[in-house]
């Protein structure tokens, strides 16, 4: 057997999901007869709406189990995205040569970075960032350079900022709304400056649109690729894990100009070759089919996220500033020498809590905590009891 020095050195030195891990370790505990209370993952507690699963159930009566033709989505859902996607942002978008279907919204982001990056470029990222982001940035030979937004100004956007890290071997910049983990929504201003800058900077723009439909208090999504300069620049990744509860569908797509999306669509066939058949029809489902399960989810997240702002802030030692969009809050602990992930690790043993650390999504979360709100208000009501029970030891 070759010796372990011969393995990957780049997969070595990339550390294990923190999510992931607090997840792994909770369920350890519950194994054990621990009662947890899980609010480190983002797995929407809904079932998915039973009209896109009687879809799916048809499709695989019907024999759609082989290869999709074209492998990169059949033409009635790459023409649902399409028109999903003009709708969103005033921009039409050609489904036969500017989307893919994608297994996951991950696999989305894969393909976007991999259609423009070489070797050496460095892509910006806005830190806190989701975990996932600077690995998938080194695994295609990028450099990531974060650019970090102050708590203080509850983690804006400013055209100065992105400023203050771009050289010469800037490529693109990645960014996510509504934002996990902090649960920031673009704002018409932020959304300009990085136009502004990407378009004077000549950069790609990733945009990851996962929990577009997760806008609170009458806020409006903002489609990037709409704005002016915009389209030509912009690999918008989007999916239905996270808005139509169907993390386990591994469905997502991307959409992007002509060219990055024909590499995109080369990296895609000699990887993973397709998403699945039969979930390419619950998609068109989810997409043309009855809203009404959207709105209810996104109301029930509003209710949890009113009860837990207001529960949290009570506490000693505790802020936490109301969320915009998605199902996150990224509480800071603001009476403590302890790091993030001692809180973390704290809150687990203590008091039964799994949440993930500030710092698992960079250098700028540290004291924060991300709650996951994806999980019953009986469950909250528990958490914030326990919390309260320990706030005087963390």
């Amino acid at each position: 057997m070759p010796v372990l020095s011969s393995l990957s050195q780049r997969l070595a030195q990339m550390p294990t999901s923190a999510t992931v891990a607090i997840t792994d370790k909770a369920k350890i505990l519950q194994a054990q007869g621990r009662d947890i209370i899980p609010l480190a993952g983002g797995d929407p507690d809904f079932p998915t709406p039973q009209h896109i699963i009687d879809t799916a159930v048809d499709a695989i009566a019907n024999g759609h189990t082989n290869y999709p033709a074209p492998s990169k989505g059949i033409v009635p859902l790459l023409e649902a995205i399409a028109a999903k996607t003009e709708a969103d942002s005033g921009v039409s978008v050609n489904p036969m040569s500017d989307i893919i279907v994608t297994p996951g919204g991950k696999w989305g982001l894969v393909l976007a970075l991999g259609s423009v990056l070489n070797p050496g470029d460095e892509v910006l990222y806005l830190e806190p960032v989701w975990v996932s982001y600077v690995p998938i940035i080194q695994l295609l030979g990028g450099v990531p350079v974060p650019v970090s937004l102050p708590p203080e100004t509850n983690f804006t956007i400013t055209a100065e900022l992105l400023e203050a890290q771009i050289t010469p071997r800037t490529k693109a910049l990645m960014l996510n709304s509504p934002n996990n983990p902090t649960g920031r929504v673009l704002t018409t201003a932020e959304a300009e400056a990085v136009a502004q800058v990407t378009q004077k900077h000549d950069l790609f723009v990733v945009y990851d649109e996962l929990y577009e439909k997760l806008v609170f208090d009458g806020r409006t999504h903002i489609a990037l690729r709409g704005l002016p300069g915009m389209a030509e620049r912009t690999l918008t990744v989007n999916g239905l894990s996270k808005s139509y509860a169907m993390t386990g569908w591994r469905l997502g797509w991307l959409v992007g100009p002509t060219e990055p999306l024909r590499l995109a669509a080369k990296m895609h066939s000699h990887t993973v070759t397709a998403a699945s058949h039969f979930t390419m029809y619950a998609a068109i489902a989810a997409l043309t089919g009855p809203q009404e399960p959207i709105v209810t989810m996104r109301e029930a997240y509003r209710q949890r996220r009113d009860f837990m702002v207001g529960a949290l802030n009570e506490l000693p030692g505790i802020t936490c500033n109301s969320i915009e969009g998605a199902f996150y809050l990224f509480p800071r602990f603001t009476q403590t020498a302890r790091s993030s992930v001692e809180i973390a690790e704290l809150l687990l043993d203590l008091a039964g809590i799994a949440a993930t650390p500030g710092t698992a999504f960079g250098a700028s979360g540290e004291k924060h905590i991300r709650f996951s709100i994806a999980t019953s208000m009986e469950l909250l009501h528990t958490a914030v009891e326990r919390l309260a029970q320990i706030a005087g030891e963390i």
